[in-house]
C-alpha cells in the first residue's frame, strides 16, 4: 500500500538533539526530514523560499533557540497567511503549564517535553505523525 511521506521541518539549535532526530527519522519510511533550521529566523527564511506545494506537513520548534525562540517563531508563523495553517508543535527541556498554555493559545498543536532517550524520540514522532493524520482528515 502506497503512502505519502510527511514532510517535517525541524528547528533545533542543539547538535545532540539534531542527531537524535536524524538517527530516528532516517529509520522511518513515512517521514521526509527537510533541512534542519537552527533557529526561528532560519525557519521563516526557509519557508519564504518554498512554493506552497512544498510546505512541510509539520513544523517542530525547539522552545529555547537563539535569535527567535519557539514561541516567537510560532507567533510569526501564525501571523503570516501562507504559513498559518501549517501545524506546529513546540518541544522544550521543561514544558510547564505556563509554556503549554501560552503555546496552545498562540496556535500550537501540542507542547511536549524533550525526550531523554532515543526510544522516547520514536514515541514522540509516532504521536506527531498521528497528529498530522488527524489534522488532514
Amino acid at each position: 500500500m502506497a503512502f505519502e511521506r510527511k514532510k517535517i521541518l525541524l528547528a533545533e539549535d542543539d547538535y545532540d538533539d539534531r542527531i537524535f532526530f536524524l538517527e530516528h527519522l532516517n529509520e522511518r519510511e513515512d517521514v521526509e526530514l527537510m533541512p534542519i533550521a537552527e533557529n526561528g529566523v532560519e525557519v521563516l527564511k526557509y519557508l519564504d523560499a518554498l512554493k506552497s506545494d512544498d510546505f512541510p506537513d509539520l513544523i517542530i520548534l525547539d522552545q529555547n533557540m537563539p535569535m527567535k525562540n519557539g514561541i516567537q517563531t510560532l507567533e510569526d508563523l501564525k501571523s503570516i497567511e501562507n504559513f498559518a495553517s501549517i501545524p506546529v508543535v513546540i518541544y522544550s527541556t521543561y514544558a510547564d503549564n505556563h509554556l503549554i498554555e501560552t503555546c496552545m493559545n498562540k496556535g500550537a498543536e501540542t507542547v511536549v517535553t524533550k525526550p531523554l532517550a532515543k526510544k522516547e524520540y520514536g514515541d514522540m514522532m509516532d504521536n506527531f505523525m498521528q497528529t498530522i493524520i488527524l489534522l488532514k482528515q
